[in-house]
């Protein structure tokens, strides 16, 4: 989403310096490599724990050098190291709140001091009205809060290659596809309980989960303890996700949380029919029997029932997809969401301007 709305925002006349987190330990490049291939200027930032000052000094330097005007922070380790990064300087504070999945005691101590530091920002925006009504809840000012939907490049997915299909399905089976972190709140186990009585009607159908993250191991062994470890592939993470989805007969995500997912606004305008549960922002995006299928979190065998009725249904899947490409192309396009950010922005900085507290940029 941070690449595509940069990439989108630059078409739309702004410059965006794209600024990646890097731990030696972990450098996790995928975001940086993924913006440099879209002709982003990308920044690294090196971070070497939880309280690292030397980062907020190279935050510091990185708006000077670009005379930035605004600091767009997603998550709240961004969050954080961007509000004391930039209070001393001109630079608006603008974040983007994608959700708070995560029930870990320390990641719930996170969640409440990012809407705390939240307070302070100039605008607030969330992804979906979940993140923006618990922003309410927090003390947040109702008129720093605005929802965005998430968008995606239609063009992008309307015409690739399925290249997924050749490395993992050559011989025609059915690709039914999971894209997005691997991690518990997703539904790895319910897709992979559903699979299991997938492939005992459909042996000849193929489960790919495309993503990385730690719960990786565990569906990996849970696949082989149920006996359909042949027919489940997990493909790690891909850098061409449009051919990904030009591969796939269907996307499901059997999501126990979720707020506006990506992998479904892609997948639908790749022309995919999708199966997701009723969480989140899901129901607004997805009507169902008509831009794809809806269940119940957490039902396995209506899972399993849903995947099966959409492989021994072409027609049905094919009308899915088409809807579903026609519904994000008419309310989700990438351009849609750049300019509604863009007047956010601008709104900000017009107030700012109007206290004196910022210096409108020279460029």
């Amino acid at each position: 989403m941070l690449v595509t709305l940069a990439q989108n925002l630059c078409q739309l006349g702004c410059r965006c310096v794209v600024g990646v987190f890097s731990n030696p330990r972990s450098p996790h490049t995928d975001v940086a490599n993924h913006a440099r291939r879209r002709g982003l200027i990308v920044e690294t930032v090196s971070c070497r724990g939880r309280v690292d000052w030397n980062t907020v000094r190279q935050i510091r330097n990185l708006l000077l050098r670009h005379n930035a005007d605004i600091l767009h922070p997603h998550g709240y380790k961004a969050d954080l190291y961007a509000y004391t990064a930039a209070w001393p300087n001109r630079a608006a504070l603008v974040a983007t709140i994608h959700n708070w999945p995560s029930k870990r005691l320390s990641m719930r101590a996170y969640a409440v001091l990012d809407r705390l530091v939240l307070r302070r920002f100039d605008k607030v925006i969330g992804v979906s009205e979940g993140p923006s009504n618990i922003l309410r809840h927090s003390g947040v000012a109702p008129i720093k809060i605005s929802t965005i939907f998430n968008g995606v490049d239609i063009g992008r997915f309307g015409l690739a290659e399925p290249t997924l299909r050749k490395e993992i399905a050559p011989d025609g089976d059915l690709l039914v596809g999971f894209v997005g972190r691997l991690v518990r709140d997703k539904g790895g186990t319910l897709l992979l309980r559903a699979a299991q009585q997938v492939l005992a009607v459909r042996p000849k159908t193929v489960f790919v989960f495309v993503g990385e993250g730690p719960a990786r191991k565990e569906w990996e062994a849970l696949a082989k303890q149920l006996g359909i470890g042949k027919q489940v592939v997990f493909a790690g993470v891909r850098e061409d996700m449009p051919g990904v989805y030009a591969s796939l007969d269907m996307l499901v995500l059997p999501s126990l949380i979720e707020s506006m997912p990506m992998c479904l606004l892609e997948a639908m305008a790749a022309g995919k029919p999708v199966i997701a549960t009723r969480v989140g922002a899901v129901s607004q995006l997805i009507r169902s029997e008509q831009f794809g299928l809806l269940l119940e979190p957490g039902d396995v065998g209506g899972l399993a029932l849903a995947i099966l009725r959409l492989l021994g249904d072409p027609q049905l899947a094919c009308r899915l997809g088409k809807n579903g490409r026609a519904r994000v192309a008419e309310h989700f396009s990438a351009e849609a969401m750049a300019r509604n950010y863009i007047r956010q922005y601008q709104q900000v900085l017009a107030s700012k301007v109007a206290l004196g507290l910022h210096l409108p940029c020279q460029e």
